[in-house]
């Protein structure tokens, strides 16, 4: 799957509507998340939608995730700006703070994650070699009994 988190299955993003709002110098994003209803969060959907749309270098917010009643839908809204501080200027400041301690957390995960494997490198590293001391005591033992 081409998207960071496997769903178990492909999902499909169908595009409701896409409009370039000149006024506010933005585009905005109405898409279908077809069977990621209560699976999606919304870092995981920009992800995807930024990937979907080859959107690399803009700012993309999530303004709307909504579920459908009895359906495994998600319909989402996604605002576009080419420019971060426009898009602070539009947007609820509240959206930012919740998306930079968002991004925070991930990054910390992440830190864990690559602290959690380079601690267990080295303790791979000394079993092998107490594995080598090992084959080496075998090796003279067979050496003396020949």
């Amino acid at each position: 799957m081409k998207y960071p988190k496997d769903f178990g299955y492909m999902s499909i993003i169908e595009t409701i509507t896409d409009v370039n709002n000149s006024f506010l110098s933005r585009r905005e994003l109405t898409c279908n998340l077809a069977g990621l209803g209560g699976k999606l969060k919304t870092h995981e959907a920009v992800d995807m939608i930024t990937k979907e749309f080859k959107l690399d270098g803009k700012v993309v917010i999530s303004m709307r995730l909504k579920t459908s009643v009895g359906r495994s839908n998600v319909t989402g809204t996604f605002f576009i700006y080419d420019d971060e501080a426009l898009a602070k200027k539009h947007i609820n400041p509240t959206i930012f703070t919740r998306l930079e301690r968002a991004n925070k957390k991930l990054a910390e995960a992440e830190t864990a994650a690559q602290e959690a494997s380079a601690e267990e490198k080295p303790a791979d590293d000394k079993e092998v070699k107490a594995d080598d001391k090992e084959v080496k005591a075998d090796d003279k033992e067979k050496e003396k009994s020949e």
